[in-house]
């Protein structure tokens, strides 16, 4: 091995090839690196990160690439490295251990643990001075203060091994659906930013499901103050500089409360929910710009993010030539020189300043100028505008397609993928497009040969599939979207291979002792905890969303222990939705399906697909579908005959159906 290539080289991760070349002495996470702790008596140093991150490449290009600290790292530790999106689970317990020290979290996240693999230090990111006297102290303290450091150790391991679920299950004391819904709402809202949309703090996460939830709680209450503030979300993101206007797709966060400056990383979970709640959204709406933004956030999925057999890649990293943003940015020069006579239009609609609205003379693109106002200011009618933006749009690409792009990981997970699969079945449900069916159809088809073997899934794919076999969000996640599938399609395979994983990730995952599921399975590599993951981030819980699966299954093929397991883990963290909605809005979507009911739709007959397409672009949360042009045996479809030779459509309620129709209009004024 040359002197600037250590083991990393042999991965296939994005993220670990970037650190291939440095001369610290890398190991990836595995028995190598562990047993030579042991075997010398040396502290680990742990360092996660992932490929798009932009700090993660700043202490790498400030500190891992110089030999002088280097050598201070490779002399006093055994140094890891790891890709947080292949190992989740170790990336989850060692933040909790940082946290647990008084550290706000963050990546890259450096720890430091014992031979055994306790953690006794950690932090973020470390200037290069700070980063040689944190090693230089430590490598000392372990010497001097072995034992107490070892105390430390156990006292952190001893929290690991704490339990959420130990920590906030409760018996259900709600007063009822209308009380838990009104109290979450209540909490939510006095946090709103009814200007610029979101939360009322910065950094701004977009986080939908918080408001895939107040859609939902719109739709009981009719509240508007809630249907307002998702309206105002979503307008204030497509037209901030957290969506890229010219290529679609989101990034990762704001900086500011304006929804302005972004993290430019585009990340693949992002962008998939926010298909679901853009398609959603305008289906209790009909805003257009809502419907432009899937098409275009898609299209951009289409071209940059989608591997030859169907698998969507994970993120575009934030930097270009080292530094951020620096693909998506123009300066007023720039823009001058490439439009022409219409740049001083352009450059009013997307707000562009001559010395820069952002940093180093740069700009951002964004338009908040409502388009009406804009025309009439501008004495502009619609097709003209929209003549000269096309042509813009397609002059500013082509110069931006011969900059340095940003790099790719181009790495396949299994999770986001099957994410994505949710949001583009939730797409063509409402605007009845088949490219978003195919799209989603292809992905899956590419999951179930690429990334499982029987009942196995793998976490992720780089040219084959992981060692690393699927966490609880890889398993909750392909479930829901299999079952989504079928009842887009009817198509039985789909609804089938859902039950199956959900027998195996039971099986593997599930503890009877407290009704919920380990993020890790019986036979993943065992760490110093084995945890639970219950409260949302920027990716839902993978148990609430196991508690829809369970409830949408059960209901879909009558199995009434799946469902009341669903009931159980929803009422038990109840009290968690009203007090901490922002944390557990997926949960109080799950929480409102439960104590709601889902109505069970049933279509019989031939030539269903017209039917189905006119049913699924209506806004119906509370219910799921079923049908079959022939005979099934699914338990839902039995004794519904047809009635005539035009399809027939049954609503029904906990197996109690109201009189058969045959039009979607007699069947929406059926549904409570």
């Amino acid at each position: 091995m040359s002197p600037s290539t250590n083991r990393l080289i042999h991965s296939t991760s994005p993220y670990l090839l970037q650190h291939a070349h440095n001369p610290v002495d890398w190991y990836e996470w595995g028995a190598e690196a562990l047993e030579k702790a042991q075997r010398e008596g040396k502290p680990i140093l742990v360092s996660i990160g992932y490929s798009s991150c932009h700090w993660c490449h700043v202490m790498e290009r400030e500190s891992f690439e110089h030999d002088n600290i280097a050598a201070v790292m490779n002399d006093a530790f055994v140094c890891i490295k790891v890709d947080r999106e292949e190992r989740p689970d170790i990336d989850q317990l060692y933040m909790e251990a940082v946290q647990a020290l008084g550290v706000n979290g963050g990546w890259p996240l450096n720890v430091f643990l014992t031979p055994e693999q306790k953690p006794f230090f950690g932090g973020t990111y470390f200037s290069p001075s700070s980063w040689v006297q944190v090693l230089q102290n430590i490598h000392k303290a372990f010497q001097v203060n072995r034992a107490q450091i070892e105390d430390t150790a156990e006292e952190l391991r001893l929290h690991l091994l704490r339990s959420d679920v130990q920590r906030f299950k409760q018996p259900y004391q709600g007063e009822g659906l209308t009380a838990d819904l009104a109290d979450a709402f209540k909490k939510l809202q006095a946090h709103f930013d009814t200007q610029w949309g979101g939360m009322d703090r910065a950094p701004k996460f977009i986080m939908p499901s918080v408001w895939l939830f107040l859609l939902r709680y719109h739709y009981i209450t009719k509240d508007e103050a809630a249907l307002q503030q998702v309206v105002i979300t979503l307008q204030r993101t497509a037209a901030g500089g957290i969506y890229d206007t010219l290529a679609g797709g989101f990034a990762r966060y704001s900086v500011d409360p304006y929804w302005f400056a972004p993290h430019f990383e585009k990340m693949l979970y992002d962008n998939a929910q926010l298909l679901s709640l853009y398609s959603e959204a305008y289906a209790v709406t009909r805003i257009e710009r809502f419907k432009e933004t899937v098409y275009e956030t898609f299209d951009w999925l289409q071209q940059e993010m989608t591997h030859a057999l169907g698998g969507f890649y994970s993120a575009l990293d934030a930097d270009s030539e080292g530094v951020e943003g620096q693909y998506y940015v123009w300066t007023n020069a720039e823009w001058q020189d490439l439009l022409g006579k219409d740049e001083p239009l352009l450059t009013d609609y997307y707000d562009l300043k001559p010395a820069g609205n952002w940093e180093h003379g740069n700009n951002i693109l964004t338009r908040h100028k409502p388009e009406a106002d804009f025309l009439k200011i501008h004495n502009l009618d619609a097709e003209t505008w929209k003549a000269i933006l096309d042509r813009a749009k397609k002059i500013l690409h082509t110069a931006r397609a011969k900059r340095i792009r940003p790099g790719l990981d181009d790495k396949v997970i299994t999770a986001w993928n099957a994410m994505t699969v949710c949001g583009l079945v939730d797409a063509y449900r409402v605007f009845a497009d088949d490219r978003f069916l195919k799209a989603a159809q292809k992905n899956m088809t590419f999951l179930t040969t690429a990334l499982q073997n029987g009942d196995v899934l793998y976490r992720s794919w780089k040219g084959k599939h992981s060692v690393t076999t699927g966490f609880l969000d890889d398993y909750a996640y392909v479930i829901q979207a299999q079952l989504k599938l079928y009842q887009a399609t009817f198509e039985e395979e789909w609804l089938h291979r859902a039950a199956a994983l959900i027998g195996y990730t039971l099986a593997q995952f599930y503890d009877a002792t407290d009704g919920y599921f380990y993020y890790s399975s019986l036979t993943a590599e065992p760490l110093l905890s084995r945890k639970k993951e219950i409260f949302d981030n920027v990716i839902p819980s993978s148990n609430a969303i196991m508690a829809q699966n369970l409830f949408h299954a059960g209901t879909l093929l009558d199995n009434d222990g799946w469902k009341q397991m669903a009931v159980a883990m929803t009422e038990s963290l109840s009290h968690l939705v009203k007090s901490e909605p922002n944390y557990m809005s997926q949960w109080a979507i799950a929480h409102t399906e439960v104590r709601k009911g889902m109505a069970e739709i049933v279509m019989t007959g031939k030539d269903l697909s017209a039917v189905r397409r006119e049913w699924g672009q209506q806004y119906l949360p509370f219910a799921l579908v079923q049908g079959t042009e022939d005979k099934s045996n699914l338990p839902l479809l039995q004794d519904k005959p047809v009635l005539g030779d035009r399809p027939t459509l049954y609503v029904c309620y906990n197996k109690t159906c109201r009189l058969p129709v045959h039009t979607v209009e007699e069947a929406l004024s059926q549904i409570q």
